[in-house]
């Protein structure tokens, strides 16, 4: 008698394989999608924590956080270079005590510099990483980059003309960028204009076409940044005027009652990318804010120790090009923003420029609804 052995042939486990295979290539998509949902939930989350702080500062206070301390005594003195004499530390250390951290509060000493003279007094808050300044969907950084302008760099400030330095972790170790991925934001103010000389971004208007004309919608405001610059792209007449929240530069503050766009018509903060910005630091004024001229995740991902790449450069995709103060996130297909009224929207990179620019001002007289985005 003879009996038959059971079991899969080859051809049958192989099909089996492939089954699986195909069942794991639809299901991975799904886990994937359902992670960065996540992910997402817990970006809005940190955002409406901000936003809370921001109401919560404007409160106590009677006025937006200032985007900078930086304590220009004129115009004439509102440079990149020439804030090193003030404290100089971000908005971020002026809402810690909104966001549960008295603890870190209480160790800065505001009355002095952030510089090399000074910059190890704030080395308690440079090294405590803030989980509410960066987004889970960001997975290249957990607070911290290395110093440097490179691909995988945070701010390189230990060989900058404006003499800002790095200090030592308290406890030893290698120094090290405190890096955020929320940034508020100066609105249609230029973010390149005539940092630039001569070389115009494509969805900006030119910065030689001024005044304006009566009548024609525009994309960029004087002065740059909120608010290098004065008009004449210098800095010894009248500068520009804040059309957003932050200004880290020349000290202009913002009342809610300035707000008359609406509160929840106007953009207060959003998501950035430290490795497509090479000035990104938690602590310090300069790169505490984004503007709404450069498209929602335009692209600036290239070292800027490539030939051509260095700051100021034409070559958009450096992260040392001024497009690099576009809101820009990992999400797909836009980022997060809060708004002044606290409230969280996502918006679609695709959004109307002039909608988007509009939803930067907080004062720009434009009409919004809120199927525009």
């Amino acid at each position: 008698m003879r009996f038959r052995r059971s079991g899969f042939t080859l051809i049958e486990l192989l099909v089996v394989i492939a089954i699986i295979a195909v069942l794991i290539a639809l299901l991975l998509p799904a886990v994937q999608s359902a992670r960065e949902a996540a992910r997402r939930a817990q970006c809005t989350n940190n955002l409406k924590q901000l936003g809370l702080a921001f109401a919560n500062y404007t409160d106590v206070n009677q006025m937006y956080p200032p985007g900078g301390v930086t304590l220009v005594t004129s115009f004439a003195t509102a440079t990149w270079g020439n804030e090193d004499g003030n404290n100089g530390v971000s908005w971020v250390a002026l809402i810690l005590p909104y966001i549960e951290q008295n603890t870190i509060y209480s160790s800065i000493n505001f009355s002095l510099s952030v510089n090399n003279t000074s910059v190890q007094s704030i080395a308690t808050a440079w090294y405590t990483r803030l989980a509410v300044m960066s987004c889970p969907s960001d997975g290249d950084q957990q607070g911290f980059r290395n110093v440097g302008s490179g691909n995988g760099d945070g701010q390189d400030i230990s060989t900058t003309s404006n003499g800002v330095g790095v200090p030592n972790p308290p406890g030893g170790g290698t120094p090290m960028i405190p890096v955020e991925n929320y940034l508020g934001s100066f609105g249609d103010n230029y973010c390149i204009g005539c940092n630039n000389p001569g070389v115009t971004f494509p969805t900006e208007t030119p910065y030689t076409v001024w005044p304006p004309v009566p009548g024609q919608p525009r994309i960029g405001w004087p002065g740059e940044q909120g608010t290098l610059l004065d008009i004449n792209c210098g800095n010894s007449l009248s500068p520009g005027v804040l059309r957003g929240m932050f200004d880290v530069t020349t000290g202009q503050t913002v009342r809610l009652a300035s707000v008359t766009d609406g509160t929840s018509n106007t953009i207060a903060a959003g998501e950035g990318l430290p490795a497509q910005r090479a000035d990104n630091n938690v602590w310090e004024w300069n790169s505490g804010a984004n503007g709404t001229t450069v498209p929602i995740n335009y692209p600036s991902p290239q070292s800027c120790t490539l030939p051509g790449n260095g700051w100021g450069s034409n070559n958009w995709a450096s992260r040392c090009a001024y497009t690099n103060t576009g809101f820009k996130s990992k999400h797909p297909g836009g980022c997060n923003f809060v708004f002044v009224d606290g409230s969280v929207h996502f918006l679609k990179q695709t959004i109307n420029m002039f909608t988007y620019c509009a939803l930067g001002s907080r004062n720009g007289g434009e009409v919004v609804s809120s199927d525009q985005y």
